[in-house]
């Protein structure tokens, strides 16, 4: 009887279900966040507002994470998905809001995966200067290259086998991760033995340039739901996929805010302080007479930026994935490889472009620095697009089932304002740059094609949200192939 009410094939079917272990899944969330390579960069841009209070400004941006991560975990508690936020909103917005859901987290993933392979090439020619290679006028040609070559490796790794991809990515971070504890340790040795409070100091008249600085802090977390794309290949997704998105939140808050308070006691002395170094921990290296530390962090930005565009190109193919077996996007997106059970397809066009692109911007002319700034912003305005979404689709999706709380209420109710007021502030902040232009572009193509979509396939739109269900399988044992 029970086999009788049960699907025989998943509609996701393909992917390699239940294969992911815990470690595996959180690695997941852990790279796409980049945390070695943000401890090293995002506290001197998030100082450039907040000044000397910039530590709270994390300790912040922290609470606002883990409660977009509480927003993700109504629904990952209750389904398993491979498209991400773009799927979760879906059952909660509808196919409308589903749609401006998944276009922001394609701009997401897709834009931070080119300015990871972006940033890995500008580190990596940064430690071959180190150990003595010349830098010359085939310079940007080598970084081509690079990033070129570095998007191949990726595109295998992510194509072979989502566990080969999970243990690559778990390696690494790892590492990355161990290097910059090994770093910040020493330094913060250097610094002295007694704690310095300054930093946590706080008053009524630096409260306006704490809140500033929350908008840089918390573009720092962007990714940390990553694994909500794994739903379908986590072992026990239920529990795996909102403990790896909080306890990522949680853990990149703890390390944000050590290497903050670190950066900040360590360079106030120096001209400018933290916000006035364009490489701060280098500087604080240097300052402190240990240069061979910049060795190791070289090491560990580029190794972290390589397992951020591995945890990127997986998110991105299954969000892809998810939009072909809706229909809303070509249906050879939905394909997956009868072997390896992953989406070859979307991994051999959605990888490759990611590093084409700025491949090809560079050949161009523009400066790598640049464009990793550049490329970084155009991500983080997708990301905020998407969490708001999802937050506010969550007590919807819960009164839907019968299940809302006053619990979920309140943290919709405190998370969305915050979320609209950081995207208006990122809005009016980036201005003056080319970012009018590229979000102007990329919601023109979306509209587009929604618009096409609406004209031609009505009924494929509103039907969207595809999302694994328990199988006759998984009852009554076999596989689902």
């Amino acid at each position: 009887m029970v086999e009788l009410q049960l699907r025989h094939r998943s509609p996701v079917s393909g992917l390699d279900r239940r294969r992911l272990g815990p470690l595996q899944v959180i690695a997941q969330s852990v790279s796409a966040v980049a945390p070695s390579a943000a401890m090293a960069t995002s506290p001197a841009m998030a100082a450039v507002t907040a000044g000397a209070t910039v530590t709270w400004s994390y300790v912040i941006a922290t609470g606002l994470a883990l409660l977009i991560g509480r927003c993700i975990a109504y629904f990952t508690r209750r389904m398993a998905v491979a498209g991400s936020l773009y799927s979760l909103t879906a059952k909660g917005l509808g196919p409308s809001a589903a749609f401006a859901c998944g276009c922001a987290m394609l701009v997401g993933y897709g834009v931070l995966g080119m300015g990871m392979l972006t940033g890995c090439a500008i580190y990596l020619g940064d430690l071959l200067a180190r150990l003595g290679v010349p830098r010359g006028p085939s310079t940007v040609a080598v970084a081509a290259l690079g990033v070129l070559a570095l998007g191949a490796l990726a595109t295998v790794c992510t194509l072979r086998a989502v566990r080969l991809s999970a243990q690559v990515i778990l390696v690494v971070e790892a590492v990355s991760i161990g290097l910059m504890l090994v770093i910040f340790a020493v330094l913060l040795t250097g610094i002295g033995p007694h704690l310095d409070l300054r930093p946590f100091a706080i008053s009524s008249a630096n409260l306006g340039i704490v809140g500033a600085g929350v908008l840089p802090a918390l573009g720092a977390f962007v990714g940390f739901e990553a694994a909500a794309a794994l739903g379908v290949e986590a072992r026990r997704p239920f529990q795996t996929i909102p403990r790896a998105v909080q306890w990522t939140a949680g853990l990149a808050g703890v390390l944000f805010v050590a290497a903050t308070y670190t950066q900040v006691v360590g360079l106030s002395r120096l001209p400018g302080g933290l916000a006035g170094q364009g490489r701060p921990v280098t500087a604080l290296a240097t300052a402190q007479h240990l240069p061979w530390l910049s060795l190791l962090l070289d090491i560990g930005i580029a190794a972290s930026f390589f397992a951020c565009t591995l945890a990127t190109g997986t998110a991105l193919t299954r969000v892809l994935f998810s939009m072909g077996r809706d229909g809303i996007a070509p249906h050879q997106f939905g394909a997956t490889h009868p072997r390896h059970r992953t989406p070859r397809v979307a991994i051999m066009v959605a990888i490759p472009v990611t590093a084409a692109v700025p491949a090809v911007l560079l050949l161009a002319g523009m400066p790598a620095g640049v464009l990793l700034v550049t490329l970084i912003n155009i991500a983080v305005f997708g990301y905020l697009v998407a969490y708001l979404l999802v937050c506010v689709s969550a007590p919807v999706f819960l009164r839907r089932i019968g299940e809302l709380t006053v619990g979920a209420v309140l943290t919709a109710a405190v998370i969305a304002p915050v979320l609209v007021a950081v995207l208006v502030a990122f809005t009016m902040v980036t201005w003056n740059g080319p970012y009018p232009y590229a979000f102007g572009l990329l919601v023109l193509a979306a509209l587009g094609w929604f618009g096409w979509l609406r004209l031609r396939r009505p009924a494929t739109l509103s039907g969207i949200g595809v999302y694994d269900e328990t199988l006759a399988a998984d009852v009554l044992g076999g596989t689902d192939r």
